[in-house]
């Protein structure tokens, strides 16, 4: 069949979709009170993430897309809106808990809500003793750029009057009409205040206590109107795919200028009056901006720090299993595989491997690839001690992992200074593969030890992402795992060099994408010949076309296809004659979907890969992803267990009931 664009999903929508859906969490009725608040705190982090990575990209091609985007996103705020005041407000009150939120459409001086009486005392107490000292208005001039918005920073403009002047203009031009950029300092202090009365909890947004407090910052102004504002920046590093020089040095340049990047998106609260509105564009130099209604708050991502800790008003407890025993892990490895699958189960297991390989007499060799390393990773810290222990340390570091490329480059530095090998990527490719090999000499024999994983070796996010973490000594990947590593110390680009013929690992760059296809074409070849077929994959994102054709292939084949893809999905499912044996699937909940699973019926002889590979063009074509196959019958079962908790029908809560699975498991 001939593909349209209509064939497939935009993919910018499919992920506003997704983070509907997690807003929605907030609206179910069997979520706990303080969870729905998490849960819109998620949604507004990832709303600015896109606007600041997604958005500019969309913007540069003038995409016909942006104007759907701008309407979705009024679409879905109107939404977050009234969930948070109709709905989880009232929860909060009967709680004893008044969380001061107020209408977002008043801006005059009039208006505006004072702090409740209870608490004003108090409140303006911690004005004075507190946010006084971070508070630094500037004036804006007629100047355009006379003033530069840090990236995503809270500010209130402020429009005033002049008593003693009588409206004349002054020297730089400005009438009885000024405008004022005060900074709210939520960097520095906590956005929350909070304070008891009479057996009540308050909690207001320091926002409120400082607009309560303008007339002392601007004393003998006439105070017209105030409203909240937030500029939001184009975060893309722009880094040129090119070997020579220092990718460090650059990437440092860079990050020094990633606050200053061009406007994307400029909130402001509605009410302001429009000629404000238009100066404001004016002097911030903002007409490339998407320029969008928010609220009186913004940076809603702050709710995830909201201060009321309460059991009750939580989920509950699901303490991470431990796996095994006390006994040497490398033993353990060498006589049964062993898959942890966190956070249900304890990621001591993992920090376990590399305090073993830091301490044993016997390793010689310990090669590591790292996409984002914890802040205080003991992982880190452990490959520090292996390399003060004599054994030769290698750990390929990605500096090009969005966000965290300060941080990756710190523990570079900090590794390298301690004698750690580093070897940074690839300039024009990521190295995303989750995978750590360990080398140990018992009797002049070399045995191998290999970590392959679906998340990050990242003991924080470790505790709320869902992964499968394998630990192996399979002689068959280990052998394919130390040949990639030899590959990639080389920082040789695939495409310009001879390729590894991988035979079991799938590994992006190589033979990843020939060998899912190949995998598909025989589910495809079996059911036409009168053999069972089935394909179920679970994945982070689809967008690949290639891939997503090839399942339209099988679906027409007659190849029941089963999807589970947590974010972004550009396969429209169950349409006649092109995906109507295709099933898509999404679970969110209390913990954040991120394992990567592919099974393959192949005639009741089962395939399954676990990996890192999302079907994204950026993970096909610009990255080096690891997939690796699962042997042990044990293990499979578990994944096949887990799959089938997750796809069933009548649906359960998925997570809740792989939990008591494992928990079965261990006891």
């Amino acid at each position: 069949m001939t593909m349209t664009e209509n064939s497939f999903f935009d993919r910018d929508l499919s992920w506003l979709s997704f983070n509907y859906r997690v807003m929605e969490e907030a609206a179910r009725a069997s979520t706990p009170l303080l969870e729905k608040i998490n849960f819109l705190s998620i949604y507004s982090s990832n709303l600015d993430e896109f606007y600041r990575v997604r958005v500019p990209a969309l913007a540069a091609l003038k995409s016909a897309t942006l104007q759907k985007i701008t309407e979705e996103v009024d679409r879905q705020l109107t939404h977050y809106g009234q969930l948070l005041t109709g709905s989880i407000l009232p929860e909060l009150s009967r709680q004893d808990i008044e969380f001061i939120y107020q209408p977002a459409g008043h801006t005059s001086m009039a208006y505006a809500l004072p702090v409740p009486p209870a608490v004003r005392n108090a409140a303006t107490d911690f004005f004075f003793t507190e946010l006084l000292a971070f508070i630094q208005p500037v004036r804006l001039s007629k100047k355009k750029d006379s003033f530069f918005p840090g990236n995503d920073k809270l500010y209130l403009a402020v429009f005033t009057g002049v008593a003693d002047r009588g409206g004349d203009p002054d020297q730089d031009g400005n009438s009885d009409q000024d405008i004022y950029i005060l900074n709210i300092p939520s960097d520095s202090v906590s956005r929350f205040f909070t304070a008891e009365e009479g057996g009540r909890k308050y909690i207001l947004f320091i926002d409120d206590i400082i607009r309560d407090n303008l007339g002392f910052v601007f004393p003998g102004k006439i105070l017209r109107g105030a409203c909240s504002i937030k500029i939001t920046r184009d975060a893309e590093l722009d880094l040129e795919d090119e070997y020579e020089g220092d990718i460090a040095e650059k990437i440092e340049k860079k990050l020094a200028k990633r606050d200053a990047g061009l406007a994307t998106r400029f909130l402001y609260q509605p009410g302001m009056p429009p000629e404000i509105l238009r100066s404001l564009i004016e002097r911030l130099g903002l007409h490339h901006a998407s320029i969008v209604q928010g609220g009186r708050y913004h940076n809603l991502r702050d709710l995830f720090t909201f201060p009321v800790k309460n059991a009750h008003l939580s989920y509950p407890a699901w303490p991470a299993q431990k796996s095994g025993n006390a006994s040497s892990l490398f033993q353990r490895i060498s006589q049964n595989d062993i898959l942890l699958h966190t956070p249900y189960q304890s990621y001591d297991t993992v920090l376990q491997f590399f305090n073993e390989a830091a301490i044993d007499p016997d390793v010689e060799e310990i090669y590591v690839t790292m996409y984002r390393i914890a802040r205080d990773s003991r992982i880190a810290h452990a490959l520090i001690s292996a390399s003060g222990n004599g054994k030769k340390v290698t750990v390929f570091v990605e500096l090009k992992a969005r966000f965290d490329e300060a941080n990756n480059l710190q523990w570079a530095r900090q590794m390298k200074q301690a004698g750690v090998k580093i070897v940074y990527s690839i300039p024009a490719l990521k190295v995303h593969a989750k995978i750590a090999l360990v080398k140990k000499n018992v009797q002049q024999r070399m045995i191998y030890y290999g970590l392959l994983a679906t998340g990050n070796l990242n003991e924080k996010t470790a505790r709320f992402y869902t992964d499968h973490i394998l630990l192996t000594g399979n002689h068959d990947l280990m052998r394919e795992l130390e040949l990639l590593f030899i590959f990639l110390s080389r920082r040789k680009n695939p495409r310009n060099t001879e390729k590894i013929a991988f035979q079991y690992l799938l590994v992006a760059q190589f033979n990843l994408q020939e060998r899912f296809l190949a995998l598909i074409d025989r589910e495809i070849k079996n059911v036409r010949q009168g053999r069972p077929a089935a394909i179920t994959i679970k994945l982070n994102n689809l967008e690949e076309r290639v891939m997503i054709e090839k399942l339209y292939e099988a679906s027409n084949a007659g190849v029941p296809v089963t999807l589970l893809v947590r974010s972004i999905c550009c396969c429209i499912p169950g349409v006649p004659g092109m995906s109507e044996n295709i099933v898509v699937k999404r679970i969110v909940d209390r913990y954040l979907e991120h394992g990567r699973i592919f099974i393959f019926h192949n005639n009741g002889h089962e395939e399954i890969f676990l990996g890192s590979a999302d079907w994204m063009n950026r993970n096909i074509y610009r990255r080096i992803e690891v997939c690796f196959p699962l042997y042990d019958e044990k293990l499979r079962a578990e994944i096949k267990e887990i799959i089938r908790l997750e796809t069933m029908e009548p649906e359960v809560r998925s997570q809740e009931a792989i939990y008591r699975l494992l928990t079965n498991l261990n006891a």
